[in-house]
């Protein structure tokens, strides 16, 4: 599915008076599925996993605020931000109760979301199951080009940040044999671009800080969760793979023995779109697990 396709299924929605782009589709009367994107990318992520998502839930994808199609404000935007976005939207359609399937930067919403649950009286997320992403600061990984992105030159490499090293940094992080097409590249890139979309580079990557700071809030979520939590990883992902998920053991393991967990040896950071159809059974089994 190209970008411009993804585009025309979405529509514009305002959450906590913020401009969001959002896909929302498949049976209302089915379970309902919340994708979370990752970081620098989108909910265009999702497309290759989309067909078969739509026939069995009600799935809902969007632009978190700076990405994608959605607004794209200067300066910093929060985790906190992004949950406070996310909370208003799942509000504003109606989701009710619901799964949440998750991925990267989206993780981390999914755990300052699950920590936010642990503190109400009657929790709204039915499930979360977490592609490859930072869990834990202690396992995170981050690439040369973020550590310079999260320094005081982060907001100048922004600029200067061109499709040629946007390429060749984002296909490191896939295994050796399902890095993206140059064609891909060119998406990913567009979408990224997207109405001055580059300053998010520095905009957001505040997050691996957060991280840091919220990091007894955040993996407490996880270790004391009031819903069932799973794991899908892509192995060979040297920003969170095979080291994260033996962390994951040991920390939410002994908490949650009965998680749920499929490793894919052969793909990288992006599993939905490496290895859609093999993640898709994962995340298919999850949720008949705890039917």
């Amino acid at each position: 599915m190209s970008p411009d396709a993804w585009r025309a299924r979405g529509r514009r929605v305002r959450a906590l008076d913020r401009d969001l782009f959002v896909v929302d589709d498949g049976p209302r009367e089915r379970p309902t599925v919340l994708l979370l994107h990752g970081f620098p990318t989108s909910s265009w992520d999702w497309a290759p996993m989309w067909p078969e998502l739509e026939q069995r839930y009600r799935v809902v994808a969007f632009d978190f605020v700076g990405f994608g199609f959605s607004e794209k404000p200067p300066g910093r935007v929060s985790v906190q931000l992004q949950a406070d976005v996310t909370e208003a939207l799942v509000a504003s359609l109606g989701l009710g109760r619901h799964h949440v399937l998750a991925h990267d930067y989206g993780d981390t919403v999914a755990q300052e979301l699950l920590a936010r649950d642990r503190e109400r009286r009657e929790p709204r997320i039915a499930s979360a199951l977490f592609l490859n992403g930072g869990l834990f600061p202690e396992t995170h990984r981050a690439r040369p080009i973020q550590r310079l992105l999260a320094t005081p030159l982060g907001p100048t490499l922004s600029r200067v940040l061109g499709r040629g090293t946007f390429g060749r940094r984002f296909s490191e992080v896939f295994g050796p044999n399902t890095k993206p097409s140059r064609e891909e590249l060119d998406a990913f890139w567009g979408i990224i671009s997207e109405n001055g979309g580059r300053r998010i580079f520095a905009g957001a990557i505040g997050y691996m800080a957060e991280r840091v700071e919220q990091r007894a809030r955040w993996v407490g979520a996880l270790t004391h969760a009031r819903c069932p939590l799973g794991l899908i990883n892509g192995s060979l992902d040297p920003v969170s793979g095979a080291h994260m998920v033996a962390r994951y053991r040991e920390v939410v393991g002994e908490h949650q023995p009965d998680t749920f967990f499929e490793a894919l040896p052969d793909v990288g950071h992006y599993p939905q779109w490496e290895a859609p159809e093999a993640t898709l059974r994962a995340f298919h089994r999850f949720l008949e697990n705890i039917a």
